[in-house]
């Protein structure tokens, strides 16, 4: 599937904390942790705790959440299809959008039971 600009622009205008617990809801029903989660989200986006939780209760949009990321250098280690989207074949100008299905993507994966030092990937 292709992503369009208006697509990209709806995910960058949807608000951080309505979509956290979702988030949330979807690790925690399969036996993991907000703790865990917000590991997750810290690896992938270089912010820190306290930052996090302040776009856990504000009302800021996915632009602002990432344009505030300092993106892990390991990104390009997340693969595979989210949303039925192949992740590496979203194209950079619509970076918000391959950001978020990224960050979903390593969420699937906390969901699924995979170790955490395989979600946190490192450079082999």
């Amino acid at each position: 599937m292709e992503v369009t600009a208006k697509k990209n622009e709806t995910v960058a205008s949807m608000i951080f904390s309505s979509i956290y617990p979702h988030y949330l809801n979807r690790i925690e029903k399969n036996g993991r942790t907000k703790e865990e989660l917000d590991q997750v989200i810290r690896w992938f986006t270089g912010i820190n705790q306290q930052t996090l939780q302040i776009f856990i209760s504000d009302k800021s949009t996915f632009r602002d959440f990432f344009n505030a990321a300092k993106v892990h250098p390991n990104v390009h280690l997340i693969k595979g299809v989210v949303c039925g989207y192949r992740i590496e074949e979203i194209k950079d100008e619509f970076m918000v959008y391959k950001q978020c299905r990224r960050m979903e993507k390593l969420i699937d994966e906390l969901a699924k039971g995979r170790k955490m030092d395989k979600i946190l990937r490192q450079e082999k």
